[in-house]
């Protein structure tokens, strides 16, 4: 099978890497042994010891491309040499406040600078709640009425999002805008819909995240392209299944009211698998971005271009997986000639560890993600001898 080949999967590994990454995905495989080390590092941070070294020399250099982004470029290029893209992500969690709100447009906008003097790089990202209050998002999404000066903020929040991608548009950049939870996504879906008339009417520069968990959005899809039909421009999608799935079943159960997640993960893929041939076939609006580490979904994906005749070079599909993970998919996906890119988190260790917290619980939670990377490092490193 296309995705099973090791030697392509960890060309960039070495040994020594290879190891410690089957040492990282084992503690990460068992559920006490993560919950220990992840408490264990929240005690130590609080308690100021000298362990940011530990951490570099692991989990950090297994899933963050550096703490800055002269330091991350050597891991875009290095990647480039391997037909891989990369797009660069400062994954630091600010304050919501209108100064951490200003910090950060200036920090996505330099991001946009920067990928627009590297011929190597294609795409950056930005999360809404980095620049806009989640309190009047959420309003906004309830359709409730703001008061004066929430009026004011969220212009100078819509202000900030048509900066961001303003400037995306001008420097000729593709914009990818995360998805944030369903109870303040409305705003967010109008917001980037507004954005996308202004800024795709020639292909698509801006992109909506859709996260396929949920039971709405293949309807969400197919509004979007009656709505690009008739206002006359290119929706650029990134399809995901999603990341708040525990947050968002809790949140439907205490306030009594029907989860808008799939009722199972059979669902939720099938979601996914419709939603990317529901865009594929209307390709002539869209473009897709699929951010998955699902071979089956990857398998489908491919097999619809063929029966469509669609190139593997085609530049409005993209393939995208998380650094450190799944490089079974992306470099044998690269390997022959599809558009692969890798998600590069950065940024100061001790600022991004809840990011790489969310990585250990989402590796330890997706049933068969860490036992399959484990398998697929075993298997290299047999086949290199080495064990």
């Amino acid at each position: 099978m296309l995705l099973d080949n090791t030697k392509n999967g960890f060309t960039l590994k070495s040994d020594f890497e290879l190891r410690k990454a089957y040492f990282l995905f084992k503690i990460i495989s068992n559920k006490i042994l993560s919950k220990i080390g992840k408490t264990a590092l929240e005690v130590s941070l609080k308690l100021r010891l000298p362990i940011l070294f530990i951490i570099k020399g692991t989990v950090f250099q297994q899933f963050c491309s550096g703490e800055t982004l002269d330091e991350s470029f050597n891991t875009v290029k290095k990647l480039n040499n391997k037909n891989v893209k990369s797009y660069l992500h400062y994954s630091v969690e600010g304050i919501e406040n209108e100064d951490s709100f200003d910090l950060s447009l200036d920090e996505i906008l330099f991001s946009i600078k920067f990928v627009a003097e590297k011929p190597i790089l294609d795409f950056t990202v930005f999360k809404p709640t980095a620049i806009a209050s989640t309190k009047i998002l959420k309003k906004v999404s309830s359709n409730e009425s703001l008061d004066k000066k929430e009026k004011m903020l969220f212009d100078k929040s819509l202000d900030r999002f048509d900066k961001i991608c303003l400037f995306a548009y001008k420097k000729n950049v593709k914009l990818l805008v995360d998805a944030e939870e369903s109870w303040i996504q409305d705003a967010i879906d109008e917001i980037v819909l507004s954005m996308m008339i202004k800024y795709n009417k020639e292909k698509a520069i801006v992109f909506n995240t859709s996260q396929m968990y949920r039971s709405d959005r293949l309807n969400y899809l197919k509004t979007i392209h009656l709505k690009a039909l008739k206002n006359n421009f290119f929706p650029g999608i990134k399809l995901v299944r999603g990341a708040y799935i525990e947050k968002e079943n809790k949140r439907a159960k205490r306030n009594n009211y029907l989860s808008p997640i799939c009722r199972s993960k059979q669902l939720t893929d099938q979601n996914f698998n419709n939603g990317a041939n529901f865009i594929l076939s209307n390709l002539n609006r869209f473009s897709l971005f699929t951010g998955t580490h699902n071979e089956k979904s990857i398998y489908k994906i491919i097999n619809i271009m063929e029966t469509n005749n669609i190139n593997r070079d085609d530049p409005r599909i993209w393939f995208g997986q998380l650094y450190g993970m799944s490089d079974n998919i992306t470099f044998n996906l690269a390997n022959e000639g599809f558009n692969v890119i890798k998600y590069l988190p950065y940024g100061p260790i001790k600022e991004v560890i809840p990011y790489l917290i969310r990585r250990a619980d989402e590796n330890t939670s997706v049933k068969g993600q860490t036992s399959r990377e484990l398998h697929l490092i075993k298997t290299e490193l047999k086949r290199r001898s080495v064990i």
